[in-house]
């Protein structure tokens, strides 16, 4: 299998690429158009849970994921990094040879917090200085492929602290290259979930279109796709993972969104949230209604009122002691675990409500759920999943990935691919919608 493609047809690129700083009276010049590489997926696979000293970056602020995919047969150079920032998160995927292997290397992934974008520049930085030993290139020949807002808002910062090309790639087409990427070239990537069978891995299937990716970031962006890069955003809600973590840091004093997820397994909704049975005292059988049905999101909050406005006055607020604290006991207030799962629960049931009835305007059956809000987190996929099957009546499936938070960074690592190049042609064979690339001299 030939695995490197350094052909260079400008038909495949855009004809009006601009460079920054070319004086007005010469005429636009072709940038530097870096070689494809072709990624060798045969006998890839996801190495889990694996440990790993994280390159000397360790940081509250940066999230190392431990399911790295190997690609054993692959054995060319890869010049490129990848990175989809968006409002809330820096998502980064890069290629890493295997040590002590003749061949092979790994996707690696990680992630930075937004607000943090110079411990991810800084991060890229020590990527092109150690590229040599990462997969034999030289720190000359990297290349950035940036996606999401950020991939313009910080533009200038990381031209001028990396000295490389940045390729700005469209965030949209990224996701669904990404996505279709997991679907049909990695092993046990998509996957069911339910509380009755948690991580049912879904058999590749011939008829992978049409679908509806339901990309959960800051906020949420559902989208059509009716074959490979042909799609159509449908419709979207701003409650998303931006909501989740701007409330919480409102009402809890958690810091990190990993902390605040790990807040909501620890809580009961209950507490907060008024459910069927606090009305009926039973559940509503006859329309299908459990008595643990949230029936009001902080529905129960006003039968405390009086305790809470004595807190207030006392100087306590709503609640009264650090999330960290071992200390279950909350006298007078609101446990912040509680809150966090109540609203957990809220974003995803309105979500998993909006992407039924997209699906069922537009036909689809097959609804695939991204983005770095789930995490992989249990409950966010429960609520999701089985949202879809009560309003489906069983008729829709929703789908998950262990990568989902990385659809945008992987579709923007394998824009530098040769076209037809994956196990079942991932990548169609249409003309390349290159990025442009903007350049400094």
């Amino acid at each position: 299998m030939t695995t490197l493609d350094r052909t260079r047809d400008l038909n495949d690129f855009e004809d009006t690429a601009i460079i920054d700083g070319d004086p007005a009276e010469r005429p636009p010049r072709q940038p530097p158009i870096p070689a494809s590489v072709k990624i060798n997926v045969e006998g890839a696979f996801i190495v889990d849970d694996e440990v790993r000293a994280p390159n000397g970056t360790a940081n509250e602020h940066v999230h190392w994921e431990h399911k790295d995919i190997r690609l054993p047969h692959h054995t060319d150079v890869v010049s490129h990094v990848a990175v989809d920032i968006g409002g809330s998160l820096a998502k980064l995927v890069y290629f890493s040879r295997e040590p002590g292997s003749f061949g092979g290397g790994r996707l690696n992934f990680l992630n930075f917090e937004t607000d943090r974008i110079d411990l991810c520049i800084d991060f890229i930085h020590e990527l092109k200085l150690t590229q040599s030993k990462l997969n034999g290139s030289t720190p000359q020949q990297l290349c950035v492929m940036a996606t999401g807002g950020g991939a313009f808002k910080f533009y200038n910062r990381m031209k001028e602290v990396l000295h490389v090309d940045v390729v700005q790639e469209d965030e949209m087409e990224c996701l669904i290259i990404g996505l279709d990427f997991f679907i049909t070239e990695i092993p046990c990537e998509v996957f069911t979930y339910s509380e009755e069978e948690p991580m049912q891995f879904a058999e590749a299937r011939a008829d992978v279109y049409p679908y509806l990716l339901v990309n959960i970031g800051s906020g949420v962006s559902m989208v059509k796709v009716s074959g490979p890069r042909n799609f159509q955003r449908v419709g979207g809600t701003s409650l998303g993972g931006g909501t989740f973590w701007g409330i919480l840091s409102l009402l809890t004093g958690a810091r990190t969104f990993d902390e605040m997820l790990t807040l909501a397994e620890k809580g009961d909704n209950s507490g907060v949230d008024m459910l069927v049975g606090d009305i009926y005292g039973t559940g509503y059988s006859k329309i299908g209604l459990k008595s643990t049905t949230i029936a009001s999101t902080f529905g129960k909050v006003f039968r405390m009122k009086r305790m809470a406005e004595r807190n207030a006055e006392d100087g306590e607020g709503l609640f009264s002691r650090d999330p960290r604290d071992d200390d279950d006991d909350q006298d007078g207030g609101f446990k912040t675990e509680d809150m966090a799962r109540s609203l957990l629960y809220a974003i995803s049931n309105n979500i998993g409500q909006i992407a039924y009835l997209q699906s069922e305007k537009h036909n689809l059956k097959h609804i695939y759920f991204g983005g770095s809000f789930i995490r992989g987190h249990t409950q966010t996929m429960n609520t999701l999943s089985y949202a879809i099957k009560f309003w489906s009546k069983g008729e829709k499936q929703a789908y998950f990935l262990r990568h989902e938070g990385y659809l945008g960074a992987v579709g923007a690592f394998l824009k530098r691919q040769p076209k037809n190049w994956g196990r079942r042609n991932s990548l169609e064979d249409g003309p390349a919608k290159v990025g442009r690339v903007i350049g400094r001299e």
